[in-house]
């Protein structure tokens, strides 16, 4: 076999693969003389069966496998050996004719291989990059404080409806003819539930204003919910296709007023939030407690916006790389050939965006001696199923329960491949900031979400 590699512009290679016979010869007798001992065919006994017809039969087939492997092989070995940055997977040269393998060896196969550009980026205590720090003032544990309140929180009977309270009425609803009696066989039902505040328009709100148990309302759920016919269905208990039939005034006799109170600062709350474990007595410690809390979470935030202003500070520093677009385009309309050519002019600008900051990363991880193990990800896992318990006010869930769910997460491969990012964007992030000069500055949330969306 012969291998020889061209890339006069660093970033096109031309591999070219001369295969000889000898080169796949044993490989192919192999696989036939093994196929001859599982053959069944009429008329011979197992293990019986002449080579030749072996031959006929499966001799072309089998001679493709044994030369694609011996190919795979060989060009990944060489990729390996010469230390190759090869970007995708080689695709065959374009222009080059189909090698004919009816025809005697030698074949000649030739690839064309994407290769990354050449560049060197390093990162010392000499580059300054802004490390945003989220302060946790009054006004966001106050929100804390209000939004665990309001988990916690519950009904309580009352006598009047008021659209500025989460008043939520229970009541008998009945369909009305034209002369606003209730129409034969129209739609009826007991302890309706409904929440005046959410309907979609006013005229339809106010009607239930000062309402109480008792009441009688006249009014229009189609009117009330002019662009949700899942609403109306839902209310009326039928099909979302059968709700143009049921276009008119609706009565409700309110049964039950009910409104939404918050849990009281007290110890119930503590304990519910925290669990006893945590020790919260008084409303000093559970506001301490949620600073600290918020700390954990937002850190997050400030890491992963420290990483993109390394990546932005990276990039300038790199400045313009030559990507092999042509070949690069090709390979991304074969990944996506349901989508066509329009996708790939579309996204290929953002493709190279994506690409150059992964040849950095690469680069910055191995600087960095940064290196995933299972554990890492597992890791991930427990921390991104923790990050959406909170995001439900659940911030004492058990450790065993947390790592139940890793568990599950990790038996989902594009789960895995998404965790494994994760990893190495923390354990880059946190190497990072011990490398480089971090110049901290204050911000509030506020101005941090702006800074964010920018």
């Amino acid at each position: 076999m012969k291998i020889t590699f061209e890339n006069p512009d660093k970033v096109n290679g031309l591999m070219t693969i001369t295969v000889e016979e000898a080169d796949y010869k044993a490989e192919v007798e192999k696989t036939l003389k093994d196929y001859r001992k599982r053959a069944n065919i009429p008329g011979f006994r197992p293990g019986q069966v002449p080579m030749g017809l072996v031959k006929r039969q499966v001799g072309p087939q089998v001679k493709a496998d044994a030369i694609n492997k011996v190919l795979g092989e060989s060009l990944q070995k060489y990729i390996v050996d010469n230390k190759i940055p090869m970007l995708g997977q080689p695709l065959g040269a374009e222009g080059h004719e189909p090698v004919d393998l009816e025809k005697d060896a030698p074949y000649e196969f030739k690839f064309d291989i994407a290769v990354a550009p050449e560049f060197k980026i390093e990162l010392t205590d000499k580059d300054k990059v802004t490390y945003y720090n989220i302060e946790v003032d009054d006004k966001l544990i106050d929100q804390q404080v209000d939004m665990f309140a309001s988990r916690n929180g519950h009904y309580d009977k009352a006598e009047v409806y008021d659209p500025e309270q989460r008043d939520m009425l229970k009541g008998d609803l009945r369909e009305l003819d034209a002369d606003g009696n209730t129409l034969e066989d129209g739609i009826e039902i007991e302890g309706a539930v409904l929440m005046p505040q959410y309907m979609k328009v006013d005229d339809q709100k106010k009607l239930f204003d000062g309402a109480k148990p008792g009441d009688i309302i006249t009014w229009n759920p189609r009117k009330a919910y002019p662009e949700s016919d899942v609403e109306i269905s839902s209310l009326l208990k039928i099909e979302k296709e059968q709700v143009a039939e049921h276009t008119g005034d609706f009565s409700y006799q309110i049964t039950e007023i009910s409104r939404f109170v918050k849990a009281e600062i007290n110890q119930e709350l503590f304990d519910s939030v925290y669990g006893t474990e945590a020790g919260i007595k008084d409303e000093k410690a559970f506001r301490e407690a949620i600073a600290k809390g918020l700390s954990a979470q937002l850190e997050s935030d400030e890491d992963y916006q420290f990483l993109q202003d390394v990546r932005k500070y990276a990039e300038e520093k790199v400045g313009e790389l030559t990507f092999p677009e042509a070949l690069l385009k090709r390979m991304m309309l074969q990944n996506n050939q349901d989508k066509g050519e329009e996708f790939v002019e579309k996204n290929f600008e953002a493709s190279i965006k994506e690409l150059k900051w992964h040849l950095i990363r690469e680069q910055l991880a191995e600087a960095a001696g940064v290196k995933v193990e299972d554990a890492d990800v597992k890791t991930a896992a427990k921390e991104m199923a923790r990050a959406q318990f909170a995001q439900y006010g659940m911030n004492n869930v058990p450790d065993e329960y947390l790592e139940n769910y890793a568990q599950e997460m990790l038996k989902k491969r594009e789960t895995v491949d998404n965790l494994v990012e994760r990893a190495i964007d923390h354990k880059l992030t946190l190497a990072l900031k011990g490398i480089v000069k971090l110049a901290k500055k204050k911000i509030s949330l506020d101005d941090f979400n702006k800074k964010v969306n920018e």
